[in-house]
Formats: C-alpha cells, sequence, structure tokens
C-alpha cells in the first residue's frame, strides 16, 4: 500500500486460430494494459482501417444508445454475470434504424413541446405586462395606461377567426372570446404596441372593425386575466404530458436498448483488445503491463485458451527486454482511503515504484482540517451533509467524483468532531471541560487550562511544531523514492537530499535553541558549523562533481567555471533556506485559520447578546450556517494547499501514468 503495485510485462505469441478465445481470456481477466508491438510487422493498412472503422462504427452506436437511456435516467453498465462466450452479434444498421425511428417520435413530441413553451412564453409576457398596470379592464381604461400593451375589442366574421388565429401566431398577443351576434363574433385582443402596425395588416385582412365596449360585457373582460391563467395552466399540464411521452418513448424500448448496449460494449472491449495483435501469417503477437500478483492465473487461461499453443514471456519493469518507456500505475488502496486517494490523483499519479501518499495524506489533511476547524456540532453537520450526498450518489457511476468528495466531507466531519472535543467547542460555545485545551479561552484572553498552552503564541508554535513534523516526513520519502531509483548523486545534492535535510534540521535546532534561550543566545560555533557549516560545505561538491561527470568535450575548467560554480552554490543555499523557512512558516496559516474561526463564532455571539429573543437565536443560526459554509471551505483548501506544496513537493514525481486495463469495468 505505500508503494505502487510492482508490475510485469507480458509478450506473448499465439496461433491466428485461437484470436477469438485468447481475446476472450483476456478480457475475462481484464488485467492487461496492452502496448503497441510496433517493432514487429504490422497490419496491413487495409486490415488495420477495417479494424478501426468497426470499433469507431460500434463505439458511436453504443454512446448513442447511451445518450438515448441518460434521458430516460438510466445509466447503464455491464452485469457482472455478463456471459462473453456466448455474446450476441448486433446488426448495427438494424439498430441505427430503431433509434431513428425513436429520435423521429422524440422529435415530433419535442415540436409539440417548442410550439407549446412559445405558446407559455407569450401568454406570460402579456400577463406580467397586465399585472403591472391592474386587471380591471372596464372601458379600457388600462390602454391609456401601459406604455407597451395594446388592448382592443372588435368584431369580425365568425368565418374568418380561424384566419386570425393563424395570423396572430407570430405575435407576442391574445384574444378572447367576448360574446357571438349573429355571424359576427365580438374579440378582446391584447398585443403588443411595437407590433401594432403589422397587426392591423392582418385584422384588415379578417374584416376586423373596432366596436365599443358596451356594458354587457364589462363583466366578461374582467374575467380576461383568469382565463390566460387558467390557459397557461392547461398549457403546463400538457408540456409535462409531453414531457412523460418523450421519456415513455425510450421506456418502451429500454429493455432492448440495455441488452444491445451491453452487447456493442462487449464488442468494443473485443475490438478494442483485437487491434493490439499484430498477427503475420499464421500468428499474432501481443504485448501489455499487469500486476505480478495476476501473473500466474493469466498464464494459465491463456495457455488453456490457446490450448498450449502459445509462447509467453515475462520482463520485470526496467528490464531493457520490456517493450515502450513508461510503466503504468496501479493505486491499490483500500475503500475507505478512497476520498484521499482522489486528493493525490488529483496532483498527479506517482512516479512508478515510488511511494503512495495516500494512507499518509489521510492523517496529514484531517489534521490540519480538525486544527481550523474544531467545533463538535458543526463537524456533525458536515458528517450529516456528506452523508446524505454519498447517499444520494451512492449508485451513481458517472459522478464517482462527487461521490468520493462526499465522504471527504464526512471524515473532515470526524475530524472537527475530534478536535472539537480536544478544544471544548460546540457550536462556538464551551459547555464542557476540554480533553487538550479551551481554544476559545485562549483567544478571548482567558486561561486555557492547560500549563502548556498559555497564548495565541501557544498555538502558533504547535502548527510550526506540526509543520516540521509534515516537511521531516516528505524529506524521508524522499530519501527512500532516490534510494529505489538509484539516483545516488540526487540522494546527497538534491534541495530534498540528505545534505539540504541536514541543513534544515540544524536550522531547526539552532532556532528553538535561540527561543528556548530567551532569543538571546545561539549554540556555540562548533556546533553551528556542524550542523549547517558542514553541510552547506559538501554542497559545493554538487555543481564540479556534475561538470567533471557530464563535460562535453573541449569544455575547459578554469577561473570562469569556478565562479560558476561559486555562484550556483550560493543562490542553492539561499533557496534552501529562505524555501524550508517559507515552507515551516506556512503551517502557521493552519493556527491563523483558527483563530479566525473562533473570532467568528465569538463576534456571533456578541452580535446575539445585544438582541433577544427569535433575533438572537436567528443571528446565532444563520452565523454557523456561514461559518460551516465560508470557514470550512477554506479549511478545506487551505489543508490541500499545504498538502500539495508543502508536503507533496517534498518527494512526490508526478509523472506516471495509471494503470487502465483493458475489462468489463473498463470506463466508457
Amino acid at each position: 500500500m505505500m508503494f505502487t503495485t510492482e508490475m510485469v510485462q507480458l509478450f506473448g505469441v499465439a496461433l491466428g486460430r485461437d484470436s477469438q478465445r485468447l481475446t476472450e481470456a483476456l478480457l475475462r481477466e481484464g488485467c492487461m494494459q496492452f502496448v503497441k508491438t510496433s517493432e514487429y510487422e504490422s497490419k496491413s493498412p487495409d486490415g488495420a482501417s477495417a479494424d478501426q472503422d468497426r470499433l469507431a462504427e460500434v463505439s458511436e452506436l453504443r454512446k448513442r444508445i447511451e445518450g438515448f437511456l441518460h434521458t430516460a435516467g438510466i445509466i447503464p453498465s455491464v452485469p457482472e454475470d455478463a456471459d462473453i462466450n456466448n455474446r450476441v452479434s448486433v446488426d448495427i444498421k438494424k439498430e441505427d434504424n430503431l433509434l431513428n425511428q425513436i429520435a423521429a417520435q422524440r422529435e415530433g413530441v419535442r415540436d409539440k413541446q417548442r410550439v407549446i413553451h412559445q405558446e407559455i412564453l407569450k401568454l406570460e409576457d402579456i400577463k406580467r405586462q397586465m399585472e403591472l398596470y391592474g386587471r380591471d379592464f372596464s372601458d379600457l381604461k388600462l390602454a391609456s395606461k401601459s406604455a407597451l400593451i395594446s388592448m382592443q375589442i372588435g368584431k369580425l366574421p365568425a368565418s374568418n377567426l380561424k384566419q386570425l388565429e393563424n395570423g396572430l401566431k407570430d405575435f407576442l398577443s391574445f384574444s378572447a372570446a367576448v360574446a357571438i351576434d349573429g355571424d359576427m363574433a365580438h374579440r378582446f385582443l391584447i398585443s403588443m404596441k411595437r407590433d401594432k402596425s403589422e397587426i392591423n395588416k392582418v385584422l384588415a385582412k379578417a374584416g376586423w372593425s373596432e366596436v365599443e365596449l358596451s356594458n354587457q360585457m364589462h363583466s366578461v373582460n374582467k374575467n380576461v386575466f383568469e382565463e390566460i391563467s387558467t390557459k397557461l395552466e392547461k398549457l403546463s399540464v400538457e408540456q409535462k404530458e409531453l414531457e412523460t411521452k418523450a421519456k415513455n418513448i425510450i421506456k418502451s424500448e429500454v429493455e432492448r436498448l440495455q441488452a444491445t448496449w451491453v452487447n456493442l460494449w462487449v464488442s468494443e472491449l473485443f475490438n478494442r483488445i483485437q487491434i493490439n495483435f499484430e498477427p503475420s501469417s499464421r500468428t499474432i503477437v501481443f504485448t501489455g503491463w499487469l500486476p505480478v500478483s495476476r501473473k500466474a492465473q493469466l498464464t494459465k487461461v491463456i495457455t488453456e485458451a490457446c490450448q498450449g499453443h502459445c509462447y509467453l514471456e515475462f520482463n520485470g519493469a526496467g528490464s531493457k527486454t520490456t517493450i515502450g518507456d513508461g510503466v503504468p500505475v496501479q493505486l491499490k488502496n483500500p475503500k475507505f482511503l478512497e476520498p484521499f486517494q482522489m486528493l493525490v490523483s488529483n496532483f498527479g499519479i506517482p512516479k512508478y515504484g515510488t511511494i503512495d501518499p495516500t494512507a499518509f495524506v489521510m492523517p496529514v489533511y484531517l489534521s490540519m482540517f480538525g486544527l481550523m476547524f474544531a467545533d463538535i456540532g458543526q463537524g456533525l453537520v458536515l458528517v450529516m451533509l456528506g452523508f446524505l450526498s454519498a447517499y444520494s450518489l451512492r449508485n451513481n457511476q458517472q459522478k464517482r467524483g462527487m461521490y468520493n468528495l462526499s465522504w471527504l466531507i464526512v471524515w473532515c466531519g470526524f475530524s472537527s468532531v475530534v478536535f472539537g472535543g480536544l478544544f471544548g467547542s460546540f457550536f462556538g460555545m464551551t459547555i464542557f471541560k476540554p480533553i487538550w485545551f479551551d481554544f476559545h479561552g485562549v483567544v478571548a484572553g482567558h486561561s486555557s487550562g492547560s500549563s502548556m498552552i498559555k497564548d495565541v503564541y501557544s498555538i502558533l508554535a504547535i502548527t510550526i511544531y506540526f509543520g516540521i513534523m509534515v516537511i521531516t516526513l516528505g524529506l524521508l520519502f524522499n530519501w527512500v523514492n532516490m534510494i529505489r531509483s538509484r539516483k545516488w548523486s540526487e540522494l546527497f545534492f538534491d534541495k530534498g537530499g540528505i545534505f539540504g535535510g541536514w541543513i534544515y534540521g540544524g536550522g531547526t535546532y539552532i532556532a528553538f535553541y535561540y527561543v528556548l534561550h530567551g532569543y538571546k543566545m545561539f549554540p556555540g560555533g562548533n556546533v553551528l558549523f556542524l550542523l549547517v557549516g558542514v553541510p552547506s560545505i559538501l554542497l559545493f561538491i554538487k555543481e564540479p562533481y556534475h561538470f567533471f561527470k557530464h563535460r562535453q568535450p573541449g569544455e575547459k575548467f578554469g577561473p570562469i567555471m569556478i565562479m560558476n560554480f561559486l555562484m550556483c552554490w550560493v543562490v542553492e543555499l539561499l533557496e534552501i533556506f529562505s524555501g524550508y523557512l517559507s515552507n515551516t512558516l506556512s503551517f502557521m496559516r493552519v493556527a491563523g485559520l483558527g483563530i479566525a474561526h473562533v473570532c467568528l463564532m465569538m463576534s456571533f455571539f456578541s452580535l446575539a447578546e445585544m438582541t433577544s429573543g427569535i433575533g438572537s437565536i436567528a443571528i446565532l443560526v444563520l452565523g454557523n450556517i456561514l461559518v460551516i459554509g465560508l470557514e470550512g471551505l477554506t479549511a478545506g483548501i487551505q489543508a490541500l494547499r499545504l498538502s500539495y506544496y508543502e508536503f507533496f513537493t517534498k518527494f512526490f514525481h508526478g509523472t506516471g501514468e495509471l494503470y487502465t486495463p483493458i475489462s468489463l469495468n473498463s470506463k466508457n
């Protein structure tokens, strides 16, 4: 778990007749990340192109089906008991035609939805304009008030009503029936004044003539607003029914689509494996990486699939006989560490053979978060929110990152609870005796209850000690990585090497000695020379060593070169001293944010004391919500920043390639 998984490269040769059985065996095991065997004769251009075209065709259809299923809220996945030996061949053309039919049906429904949506927008706009000026339309008083709406009553032949409605479709307007008088229809028309000239043309063609509002029509006009509201409700219901109909079009075919998706996905994986086979007239050559732990099992299944007619050769990472340069990296951590593995992967993939820091990131990150956000009550809120989010995302593979983030919030909440217990804080109140010391009391200038922690400077000192431990751990990891990589010169001469660490340890001792002696005394000269002088002088060897080891023909050694050595040495010493000093002091922000967290809660309690009753309670509730949201986010970001830039940079080489074998669980 501390180091990346040991990998081995398989070089295999099998008979071409066993290609299908071999592919099935490799897919069933799902542990091989293929490498192109470019040094052997490759497929003919026509054959390679045909395989690529087939793969692209299958992949495109699968993704199209996946898109349809997503619209119905279905996330497809390959079942664990998928029978890849008896897979069903998919008729690409037939399934494509089915999708076209489904798409056509859905598009017809969508067209109706768009028409209804436009009608809803028109009515809502008219309703909004009418609400600005009131709802009483008696004697058309509204028309004189509104600068945007034009309203009128008129009559036209009843036979021309359809013509009128069609003509008004392109305008933001609404017409309501008022009365029927013989073969004449009386209509109430609301439109936008900006369209007046064009609407008048439509009205003229329909035989419209304006009339005065009679007393008998007053009550009808007063109900126009309610008529618009009723029509909007009906349109909204119709819109929802169409939405349900669109989803049902997919759901009626969901079983077939899911089965086809599975067959296409398996077929796609088959093609992806076989594209990595390099054929000759009778054989196929393949190679790839797998964990050493899977070597025996894979050898067995390949031998059985090829009935013993195969040649398998395994080469360890770093061997001169391996094909390709990089070795893929497998991060294998317990499931509960997945949120912290996500943090590591976001920074980079560790180089093969180096330390995987996931298990160490967990205590380092959570300790910093807890020191900055120490409160039992607020921590329990984070735990609850994280659990709810994780529960809602538990089956959504598309949002795996958010799922891990939810669990990270849960872990951070537990850290807050633990440190809240150490400091005796519950929603900003000290309602029980702290296990360690009273953080709130120290910030407020009272006794902490601990003989060790007396003031804010003592809190700052805690984070300094913590920072020294984290940086020292990073240096130790760097030395381990250098030893495993056999980079002996970097082990000693690198800024994070043994001499750099020697200077850091010596500087730390000198700083503590100076503080403990009342800022008045340094260690003796011999001790100073041993602690920082000796490693500083030894670092001078670095540049001459590199010069003579990598000396180019014609490159001369002289006074100018000596001056270059001196300048590089001085600059590197400045970088080491200033760098390690700033790295260590950077951890003081942990104390700073912890103090800010306490001060914010004290401020809200002071504000609450100025009021009483519901107002006081509201201030405390809103204050806690603000602190949980703002301080929680800030603490999380700062803990991540310190992990990345003060810890990872000491040893982490994020140049690795993630191990991604072709298997039924491969990501789409």
